[in-house]
């Protein structure tokens, strides 16, 4: 499936509120659930976002405590049916679809991006007047 084709630009209700779901069971799902497979790693769900058929949910993943973000999310791919059977777990008695967990998993850098900006900036000569 190609999830380049998907359009997820236009939120109803509907699908904020199952994308909050999703964000808040899968949050829960990677600080207690999945320890035994991603050890100490800190995995934030920073943003999520729901097709309109509510088939497929986008993850924006954060990490903290990795050494290497591309294998952590490699192995987290690796492991989506796992996750996707424990979020079915939690939301079953909240919703009638639980997303392809071909979830879409995504690196979220907009932390290290912000980083590295406020060095740059914090870094400038301004001359003063």
């Amino acid at each position: 499936m190609c999830f380049q084709t998907l359009d997820f630009t236009v939120d109803s209700k509907r699908q904020l509120k199952y994308a909050k779901l999703i964000q808040k069971e899968l949050s829960d799902i990677f600080q207690k659930d999945t320890k035994s497979l991603f050890g100490n790693a800190f995995i934030t769900i920073t943003r999520t976002e729901v097709s309109p058929d509510l088939s497929v949910a986008k993850n924006y993943l954060s990490f903290m405590l990795v050494n290497d973000k591309a294998q952590m999310l490699d192995s987290i791919r690796e492991k989506t049916k796992i996750i996707r059977q424990n979020l079915g777990v939690r939301m079953r008695n909240q919703a009638r679809i639980i997303p392809e967990l071909e979830l879409v998993f995504f690196l979220d850098d907009s932390a290290e991006y912000a980083i590295k900006m406020d060095s740059i900036i914090s870094n400038l000569n301004i001359p003063k007047e």
